[in-house]
């Protein structure tokens, strides 16, 4: 069912469009859990804002504690989206498309923001942090 919207793909981000959605529909299946946005509500407005303040850096922690372990088991951490780029590599269907679209961008001198902005953790192989190598 993917290749039927793959062909219809004019450029990487569309393609990248389809691969999340794809990605999130397997993600609802097998029941995995996503980080949704949060929504404004009644009830959220009365929490003060000491406690919020509080929760919200328990659970950016906890993403890091998250990332840090998917990082040191092997694991490459979600992308902005907040899927786990594996997706990439289990949609085999997939990998023609994005090499020929990649080429192109490549070849056109211009990849999307998508593709080369985000977020990069340094994470040092031992103390010795004045090492480069390391």
């Amino acid at each position: 069912m993917l290749v039927t919207y793959l062909e219809a793909s004019r450029d990487l981000c569309e393609t990248e469009s389809i691969l999340f959605g794809a990605a999130l529909a397997v993600c609802r299946i097998i029941g995995a859990k996503l980080p949704m946005p949060e929504r404004a509500t009644q009830q959220s407005r009365a929490v003060p804002a000491w406690r919020k303040r509080i929760e919200d850096r328990i659970a950016k922690a906890r993403t890091l504690i998250c990332r840090l372990t998917s990082f040191s088991s092997g694991n490459k951490g979600p992308g902005l989206d907040g899927l786990h780029h594996y997706w990439l590599k289990g949609f085999v269907v997939c990998h023609a498309m994005l090499a020929r679209q990649f080429q192109e961008a490549l070849d056109q001198k211009s990849l999307p923001s998508l593709f080369t902005t985000g977020i990069t953790h340094l994470v040092p192989k031992d103390q010795d942090t004045t090492d480069p190598s390391k």
